[in-house]
Order: structure tokens, then C-alpha cells, then sequence
């Protein structure tokens, strides 16, 4: 499973078979965008405002987490989940 973590209706995902560089996917409804993990730099898509600030906001406070899953996903390893905002 792909999904990390979910909150205020944003979807966390990092899929195995990835290209680098490491990244996460945050899916909001229609909208997705593509987060570099050690620059947290948006590279692809577009997501409204106030869910952008919230993706980079979980994200600073995950980043070693997702570097984590995206090493794990890359061994075809399970992820397990990350913890969402408070």
C-alpha cells in the first residue's frame, strides 16, 4: 500500500518504482502535487493554498520519516504509516 498518511482530506503516498529524486506525492481531491523529501520543493502539480501550507507544514515535521518510507518503498518494504497533523 502506497498511502502514509492521510489528514484534512490531503492523501500522503510514496509509490515504490519511484524516480529519483526522493519525494512524496499529496493528493486533494482533483489536485496532486510532487514534493522533493530533502528540499520540500514542489517540482510537479498544483494544490490549493491553505492545503500546500499544511502538506509542507506535516512534511517539515516528518521529514525523516519520509525518508524512511521512501527507502523502504524503494526495497519493496513496507512503509507503515506516518503520523498526521495534531
Amino acid at each position: 500500500m502506497s498511502e502514509l498518511c492521510r489528514f484534512q482530506g490531503i492523501i500522503i503516498r510514496i509509490y515504490s518504482r519511484e524516480h529519483d529524486p526522493p519525494h512524496f506525492h499529496a493528493v486533494y481531491g482533483e489536485h496532486q502535487v510532487l514534493v522533493e523529501i530533502d528540499t520540500l520543493e514542489t517540482y510537479s502539480g498544483y494544490l490549493p493554498p491553505r492545503q500546500q501550507r499544511l502538506v509542507m507544514r506535516w512534511a517539515s515535521l516528518r521529514r525523516n520519516e519520509l525518508r524512511v518510507a521512501w527507502n523502504r518503498a524503494q526495497q519493496r518494504r513496507p512503509m507503515g504509516k506516518i503520523a498526521p497533523l495534531d
